[in-house]
């Protein structure tokens, strides 16, 4: 008998009992769409964090001021206020750096077009534009000239734009920040919410010497954004600031820096191996209900070898060899377990779509976790198949025959 025949003979003694069949699979259904769900979640939620950390800026590293003691009271983090630009320049010289741009952060109205609009006033770099890969929406960005010169120009975020120039172009001109009168001479494109709901587009952006100048009439600036100039040198480049700043800083071995580095590759590696954790916990769940499904389909498997005994005695007495009785109770075991796994990812893949329809949660579903979850399903039906299968094909004809 071919192999062809062989399936076909199974598919049939499938139908014949259709409901049992359903009732068989649905095991594995539940199995392989609660994998199916988990590994949409999952990859999503890791997608989702890699991407807002992407947003954030190209391998960057954030250097932000330290604790000081002070007559035994510890300031806590920012309270050291030593980073300078100077410090920025002495980084920028390194040789895994590719960019650096210092910030000074203000909260403040603004006045423009007779509307008014309380935001936060960042002092940068022109390098600012390319840490952050934050793209210009129209006019241009501010040069190093101007950060020279401290020249009173602005950049606008696009949420500032909405509520100062409804129904205009603000590129050429002027809003007034402090009373100060800054000329716009770009706008950004619109980056979105961080992963905390910051609206990253709530910002406007001015050289940082002017902001030192006008707007805090200090010399330290609140941090120092560096872009590594590969993903895999951040480590390096952690380590290369670390030891420059105690250098410049004078910090002796032994005393705690009054400095400290956020990496943010860091970051997104430990949301990943969270998100991981969190997965495989949730999948080896999931797996329970494919051990359980496989553990039904021996049960029926069983019960339809004793059922059909009569059958198989009949085939062996005309010639049906050993190997073709087990070949068609394990291609019946395998087509009930790889049917259920297709019908749970189909489920497992609407579900997906609904939770993120109705939780607002990004997901993605990665094509080979679909082939793996109906290969896995494969293998569980013919493991458990195999023992019903060897069953059927070392009966006895004589008593097969007699079976009532």
């Amino acid at each position: 008998m071919t192999f062809l025949a062989t399936v076909r003979l199974a598919a049939q003694a499938l139908l014949r009992n259709r409901v049992r069949s359903i009732l068989t699979m649905l095991g594995i259904i539940i199995g392989v769409a609660a994998v199916i769900v988990t590994v949409g979640i999952g990859v999503g939620a890791r997608n989702s964090v890699q991407a807002q950390i992407d947003s954030l800026g190209s391998n960057m590293l954030i250097v932000m001021p330290g604790s000081l003691n002070q007559g035994g009271v510890r300031t806590g983090n920012g309270g050291a206020s030593t980073l300078t630009p100077a410090d920025g320049m002495a980084i920028a010289q390194l040789p895994d750096v590719a960019a650096v741009s210092p910030e000074v952060t203000s909260r403040t109205q603004v006045v423009a077009n007779g509307n008014n609009w309380q935001t936060t006033v960042t002092g940068v770099a022109p390098t600012f534009q390319y840490i952050r890969s934050w793209p210009i929406a129209s006019g241009s960005f501010f040069t190093q000239a101007d950060v020279d010169s401290a020249a009173k120009v602005a950049v606008l975020g696009q949420t500032v734009v909405q509520n100062l120039f409804p129904a205009s172009s603000p590129v050429g001109q002027t809003i007034l920040i402090g009373n100060v009168p800054y000329t716009v001479v770009g706008v950004l494109s619109s980056k979105g919410q961080t992963g905390v709901g910051q609206d990253q587009d709530d910002t406007v952006l001015i050289p940082y010497t002017a902001s030192l100048e006008r707007m805090t009439g200090q010399t330290n600036v609140g941090m120092l954004l560096v872009s590594a100039t590969d993903p895999s040198q951040t480590d390096t480049v952690q380590t290369e600031i670390t030891g420059l700043l105690e250098q410049r800083h004078r910090i002796v071995a032994g005393q705690p820096d009054d400095f400290q580095i956020r990496n943010l590759q860091d970051i997104a590696a430990t949301a990943s191996q969270t998100g991981n954790i969190l997965a495989v916990l949730l999948a080896g769940i999931a797996s329970v209900s494919l051990l359980v499904g496989g553990i039904g389909i021996m049960n029926i498997m069983l019960v339809s070898v004793t059922e059909r005994t009569r059958e198989i005695g009949l085939r062996m007495a005309v010639g049906a060899r050993n190997s073709v009785i087990l070949r068609q109770f394990l291609i019946e075991a395998t087509v009930l377990a790889t049917a259920g796994g297709a019908i749970g990812a189909l489920l497992g893949g609407i579900a997906t779509a609904g939770v993120s329809m109705t939780a607002g949660w990004a997901t993605s579903i990665p094509p080979a976790s679909v082939a793996l979850a109906i290969g896995f399903s494969a293998l569980v039906g013919i493991f458990f198949g195999y023992a019903p299968a060897r069953r059927a094909a070392q009966l006895n004809p004589i008593e097969a025959l007699r079976f009532e």
